[in-house]
């Protein structure tokens, strides 16, 4: 499939886009990457999503596919070269579906409350919760380098706001949530999943992703929103 057009719109410090990039590095499949600005939405963006008219999406010879864990699953089931992103035993590949969806649906929203929490007390229950959510991670990795298990795999790429986003949005706040002494399995989980290659050439470096998140919150606060 080497003959195939693959163009990937995205945004370089966006989470979900990295996931997409990342797959498709692990599979080795060439791509363009388009890059989009989200406060003045590009025709392309709007006519290949127009439902959410967000990022990632990939076009493949022209059709597109949105969701970055949708994404994620057409990729390794469309190129075959490269590691499997998902397992092939079919209840493995069930459970990697629900860590993925519980990272989207529970942790990443848990974590966002807590940078827009109003007021102590707002701000400890978002706290809590999230601490809550990364436990649950935390015993789900017990015994296991990556979720899926010696290889990254679906569970990982979609644990990418853990690994690096996590930590610079709760800086921006004071809030240190992720240590080695509440979360030894996790942080492990971190340092390996840091340490890939794909990985290292593809995620933003964090003093950069840092100035962008102080960048936004400027403009956030100058605006008043």
């Amino acid at each position: 499939m080497d003959d195939q057009e693959v163009k990937l719109l995205g945004v370089w410090g966006s989470c979900p886009s990295k996931r997409v990039e990342i797959a498709l590095k692990m599979k080795g499949i060439n791509y363009e990457f388009v890059a989009q600005d989200l406060s003045n939405k590009s025709p392309e963006l709007l006519e290949f999503n127009p439902v959410h008219k967000k990022v990632p999406v990939l076009l493949h010879n022209g059709k597109p596919i949105c969701e970055s864990l949708v994404i994620l699953e057409y990729i390794d089931e469309s190129w075959k070269s490269g590691p499997s992103i998902l397992p092939e035993d079919p209840h493995a590949r069930a459970m990697a579906r629900f860590w993925a969806k519980f990272i989207d649906d529970e942790c990443f929203p848990s974590i966002l409350r807590i940078r827009r929490s109003r007021g102590e007390e707002e701000r400890e229950k978002a706290i809590e919760e999230a601490a809550e959510h990364l436990e649950t991670l935390e015993n789900e990795l017990k015994g296991k380098k990556f979720f899926g298990g010696d290889e990254i795999g679906l569970v990982d790429i979609a644990a990418n706001f853990i690994a690096l986003w996590l930590d610079v949005m709760l800086e921006l706040v004071g809030i240190k949530l992720l240590t080695k002494e509440k979360f030894p399995r996790l942080c492990e989980w971190v340092d390996d999943y840091l340490d890939c290659s794909i990985i290292k050439e593809t995620l933003p470096a964090r003093e950069a992703l840092l100035d962008r998140f102080r960048a936004i919150s400027r403009w956030l606060a100058k605006n008043n929103m």
